[in-house]
């Protein structure tokens, strides 16, 4: 799948105005959210009342006010894709703003094997989600960069860190294809159905070997093309919505190979449906990659 110079920029500003907007949206809700409704934000916090008092959607629209449109004590309805990604350990005190901004199609730190002390790039880091699972998992001795174009979306992961307290996590903007730090300066790179995003994607891999130390980790998670032919839709919207980026597999894995990562594994495919359960061709899939020492 190629692109050319006029039709990569569209790609960028359709990718940056759809999760401008997704970070606008969770702000508009969590701002409008009524003092008392329900059980309300900050007395719920995802797992401070426990599934048992609030259970993230048992307690119904009327009590909770979980609805598509609609804030309450469960947090918007965009919650429920975090909730199905991630386990409620991981969710445990995070901003219901960092789940309701998450568009991920996977859980890379669940593949990442972080440890106490390490350097962590996320790559398209959103609201922070996977910054703040990660930072848990370093430490107060490890650090945790996330990297993102949207500005509306790196304020959205500052004020979620600034919320939380948490000391390890820095927001940088920049592109994927041009990542804003040093060689040799992380341990491991973490991407969640962001990669998929670029239209670049030899960059991409080629600036996440760079910045990796030697016998640094890369664990992704991305929509990838189950045949050559690609994914049915690839105007800039459907890039946007990680459907038109999705590169077949075998040209995805080659990049990731001519960029020098080894040790290439994939797991866990999803198929993805349009709204009318028709296959869109594209699947999501856990990969992970080394670095050589």
């Amino acid at each position: 799948m190629t692109t050319t110079q006029n039709n990569t920029e569209d790609i960028r500003q359709a990718v940056q105005e759809h999760y401008g907007q997704r970070a606008r949206r969770v702000i508009e809700l969590t701002d409008v959210t009524p003092a008392g409704v329900g059980c309300g934000a900050e007395d719920c916090g995802h797992g401070n009342c426990g599934a048992d008092d609030c259970g993230h959607g048992n307690c119904g629209a009327d009590d909770c006010g979980y609805e598509a449109e609609a804030a309450a004590c469960c947090g918007p309805a965009d919650t429920e894709r975090a909730m199905t990604l991630y386990n409620e350990a991981q969710l445990q005190g995070l901003p219901v703003e960092a789940m309701a901004a998450s568009a991920g199609c996977g859980n890379p730190t669940a593949l990442a094997d972080l440890r106490p002390g390490e350097t962590v790039l996320d790559l398209g880091s959103g609201g922070g989600i996977d910054c703040f699972i990660a930072a848990e998992q370093v430490g107060e001795s490890g650090r945790v960069f996330g990297l993102d174009m949207t500005p509306d979306m790196l304020a959205l992961a500052n004020a979620n860190r600034d919320r939380m307290g948490v000391t390890n996590v820095e927001f940088i903007e920049g592109h994927l294809e041009d990542i804003p730090l040093p060689d040799g300066s992380v341990n491991v790179v973490i991407s969640n159905c962001v990669i998929c995003l670029s239209p670049d994607k030899d960059a991409v891999f080629r600036e996440a070997y760079r910045v990796l130390t030697p016998g640094g980790r890369l664990h992704v998670s991305d929509m990838l093309a189950l045949t050559e032919d690609g994914p049915r839709l690839t105007d800039a919207e459907s890039w946007a919505s990680c459907i038109g980026g999705a590169e077949y597999r075998g040209t995805y894995l080659g990049r990731m190979t001519a960029a020098g990562f080894t040790d290439i594994e994939t797991t866990d495919e999803s198929l993805r449906l349009d709204e009318d359960d028709v296959p869109l061709n594209v699947a999501s899939v856990k990969v992970s990659a080394r670095k050589p020492a």
